[in-house]
């Protein structure tokens, strides 16, 4: 394939003929466009071997090839990887849009291995239906995107779900961190202010037509934050901008974030920070569902947080907007927010 393969929204079946011939006999960069979850959107090239050498490692990782489900946007780098993955597995995948639900797309996976990847949201929903268990049969189910509350951790794997926390982004051609533990010849450095740095052989080679924004002497420079654990194990603390000063004190929106779906009555939440005159940056607890403010404060309490992270405004939505990823809109919900 000669012309850049570039996914869009459409038939799955055309792009999986389309990307055939390019998995196997290579070809020029693919495109992929960023989420713009936090700002504008940018056009990401992914060699044949960066995304080969992804797809090959996660395999190495889980135990072998096998047959995913797709039930994730195949315009995306999640989404995509699933059926590059399913093309090196000699594999048809299941397409979940192809049936009723989720649970029926599961039973009609026939591969001796059976993998599926989904974002948080889709687990915290599936959680609150309680269809859990329909995820058991899976030999990894690959959690990405966003952070992953610890408790919803908890209940799918009280459920049975082998559940495999990933880290990464469309530069490094989707999750090269797996439980916190690098993919075969991934490298983490985390520099004096904490932010991550990654080197690999599954990095893009650059923004659109240019090498701009490429990777310096091999390593590439996140926008997240984080720190190894005590078993070496890199733990991610958020993106840069997670971290916002309000009123003087530093305050962790994904800290916030998981005490506020802690709540009863709260079905989900989010943080987010908006400019205040008087605080610089105003905390806004986004809830799905109603709760009173003396119940977010002894909630942002009890999971051992400052009482200057309470949030200093609420928002009630009927639900969290997302973008086609699964990734919460922020710009959608800061518009709502300064309204």
């Amino acid at each position: 394939m000669n012309a850049t393969l570039r996914p869009v929204a459409g038939d799955t079946d055309e792009l999986i003929d389309l990307l055939r011939p390019w998995v196997v006999d290579g070809g020029e960069p693919l495109v992929i466009r960023t989420s713009g979850s936090s700002g504008r959107p940018k056009d990401v090239m992914l060699s044949h071997a960066a995304v080969l050498a992804s797809a090959t490692a996660t395999h190495d990782r889980l135990g072998g090839p096998g047959q995913w489900l797709l039930a994730l946007p195949a315009t995306g780098v999640a989404g995509l990887q699933v059926l590059v993955r399913s093309i090196l597995a000699g594999e048809e995948p299941t397409l979940a849009a192809d049936h009723s639900s989720l649970g029926e797309a599961l039973a009609a996976m026939t591969g001796p291995r059976q993998y599926a990847s989904l974002v948080p949201t889709q687990l915290h929903r599936m959680a609150a239906a309680g269809e859990l268990s329909i995820l058991a049969g899976l030999d990894a189910l690959l959690v990405g995107g966003a952070s992953v509350n610890p408790t919803l951790m908890a209940l799918a794997r009280d459920a049975g779900i082998t559940v495999v926390r990933t880290y990464g982004m469309s530069e490094t051609c989707g999750g090269c961190v797996y439980d916190g533990v690098p993919l075969d010849g991934v490298r983490i450095q985390i520099d004096e202010d904490r932010q991550i740095h990654l080197a690999g052989p599954m990095l893009f080679d650059g923004y659109g037509d240019s090498r701009e924004g490429a990777p310096v002497d091999g390593w590439f420079a996140t926008s997240d934050l984080g720190e190894f654990d005590p078993d070496g194990r890199l733990r991610v603390l958020g993106r840069n901008d997670d971290v916002v000063i309000s009123g003087g004190a530093n305050v962790s929106l994904p800290a916030v974030t998981d005490a506020l779906r802690g709540i009863p009555g709260i079905h989900d939440a989010f943080a987010i920070a908006v400019d205040d005159a008087e605080w610089g940056q105003r905390v806004v607890g986004c809830l799905v569902g109603e709760a009173a403010p003396e119940a977010v404060r002894s909630a942002v309490e009890a999971a051992g947080l400052p009482r200057t992270w309470v949030p200093r405004q609420l928002l009630v939505v009927d639900a969290l907007p997302l973008l086609d990823g699964g990734k919460v809109d922020r710009l959608v919900l800061r518009a709502l927010a300064e309204e």
